[in-house]
């Protein structure tokens, strides 16, 4: 008897583990389905990007003599879930069992254990072994720990891997080059010209569907130049190797007005859909070095971007999901602005973070961290609001990236489990590492009154509203001693000045009102 394989959208990978013993007479089943696509309003270029790479994807196993049965979301018959696809894709044929491999999400894992009962037949459910460290490897690492520190996983990883080990020790000598990638960029430095590809007839036309379909959603979707083959995210690869990974450990925190990338890989994407494999990234990276191509400090932080970050997120996902997105350590209960979707603020740090991720379903990771994440921290935005936006609107983003970056990373929701301490910030971080503060209408040396950057106030009053859980964590003891020698008159302007802009972009202004 035959076989259902299921593959998800974010498994486009030719070697997936369902698919290995593929044999003829099975059904490859693909399907675009709405309920995956508005769960969350997902930015219009992110399902344009992943409806494209499926239907070139299906091609490309149809080309290797592989049955597929495609879903295309027009389709009058369409379920509108995956659950309901393989129910009518049961019906065609007489399969034996479902070969699925796990979900990337928790909600759609947990879903796949009742799969059985819901289709009465053998669901076999195998493991996603496209990362390099399993779930069981993280578990193992994290067993005991109060405290689960990345670099410390990171570590572990490369001494398994030996990537940028010279012996037992971290090539030239430092596991982490993190304090030499902290450069504002010069006014000197070129910006390349991204590589682009330009949209096939398939492309187009999932363009125009998800135009007549989902224009109400978040996003622009024109000027889509993605790769949305594994051949064409190779390219993606090959050039940011040979062009921007020189500069890339120097200004991976710098941010610059109308450029959403500068240095940066945006292979995210690709890697997380299944179009390229994180080992064969970090490995080309490393013979960057080796051949005198990169410096030691843009490969290292590059590669601890993937091996680090990336195996780390996933790993601390899994472990805590789902008590993981309960936690509120802040009681953060303010609603999300309304300029996080329209980009009408006049803040200009702010409203170019929102108009880039509105025009490329992408920013990098100090854009996310330190101004829409630093932002909504400061105001003390709901984490559910927070982590709808970042998962609706950027085409790299699943849960199991999305949450703990955003949950632990950027709002220290979860209590420190991740971070040591909140990654809050004043307008003077903005201004050493961008060129926002020239432009804006707001003065980053104020630290008071209407004309005063909010970012400055904002974080003062961040620390006053928090004073209870965040002053005896080491971390940010000195800077409770520092708001201790402010006087009264000060602490009160502060708390005026907050309470005046948060009126003024409809935020409720205390945490009780907010609730």
């Amino acid at each position: 008897m035959a076989t259902l394989r299921l593959v998800l959208g974010d498994q486009l990978t030719a070697e997936l583990a369902s698919l290995r013993d593929y044999r003829s007479g099975d059904t490859v089943l693909m399907a675009e389905v709405s309920e995956e696509v508005t769960y969350v309003r997902h930015h219009k270029k992110k399902i344009a990007f992943l409806f494209s790479a499926m239907r070139h994807f299906a091609e490309a196993l149809r080309e290797r003599q592989i049955d597929v049965a495609y879903t295309e979301i027009d389709d009058p018959e369409n379920a509108g879930s995956l659950e309901g696809e393989v129910l009518r894709a049961l019906k065609t044929g007489n399969f034996e069992k479902v070969v699925v491999v796990e979900a990337g999400e928790y909600r759609l894992r947990e879903a796949m254990k009742s799969w059985p009962q819901v289709f009465s037949t053998s669901v076999d459910i195998r493991r996603d072994d496209r990362f390099i460290a399993s779930q069981d490897r993280f578990e193992a690492w994290a067993a005991g720990k109060k405290r689960l520190t990345m670099e410390y996983f990171y570590r572990e990883l490369r001494r398994e891997t030996g990537i940028l080990m010279d012996g037992d020790q971290p090539a030239g000598g430092k596991w982490n080059f993190d304090h030499d990638n902290r450069k504002k960029l010069p006014d000197n430095v070129a910006i390349l010209e991204r590589a682009k590809v330009e949209p096939d007839e398939i492309t187009l036309a999932v363009l125009k569907t998800v135009e007549d379909r989902f224009g109400d959603h978040f996003g622009d979707h024109d000027d889509f130049w993605y790769a949305v083959t594994a051949e064409g995210a190779q390219a993606h690869l090959d050039w940011f190797i040979e062009n921007a990974l020189p500069n890339f450990g120097d200004y991976q925190d710098a941010m610059k007005l109308e450029e959403g990338f500068l240095f940066h890989s945006v292979l995210s994407l690709y890697m997380n859909a299944g179009l390229l494999d994180p080992m064969m990234v970090c490995r080309r990276a490393e013979d960057a070095w080796q051949q005198d191509k990169a410096p030691l400090n843009a490969v290292e932080g590059f590669i601890r971007q993937i091996l680090g970050w990336r195996e780390y997120v996933r790993g601390v996902y899994f472990k805590f999901m789902p008590d993981y997105l309960k936690r509120n350590a802040l009681d953060a209960q303010r609603p999300l602005p309304d300029f996080y979707w329209t980009g009408d603020t006049r803040m200009a740090c702010v409203r170019d973070a929102v108009l880039t991720t509105k025009k490329h379903a992408y920013a990098h990771h100090i854009q996310r961290l330190m101004v829409t994440g630093n932002f909504a921290l400061l105001a003390g935005v709901h984490p559910d609001h927070v982590n709808e936006w970042y998962l609706a609107v950027y085409a790299d983003a699943y849960e199991w990236v999305e949450a703990p970056n955003t949950h632990g990373m950027a709002l220290f929701a979860d209590g420190g489990l991740m971070a040591t301490k909140p990654y809050a910030a004043s307008g003077a971080y903005i201004n050493k590492m961008s060129d926002s503060c020239k432009s804006c209408s707001y003065s980053v040396s104020k630290k008071n009154g209407p004309k005063a950057c909010p970012f400055n106030y904002l974080y003062w009053n961040f620390l006053i509203e928090n004073e209870d859980t965040l002053r005896g964590n080491h971390r940010v003891g000195m800077i409770y001693k520092t708001l201790d020698r402010m006087g009264d008159e000060k602490k009160q302007a502060v708390r005026d000045d907050s309470e005046r802009f948060l009126n003024e972009i409809g935020l409720a202004t205390s945490k009780e009102a907010a609730e």
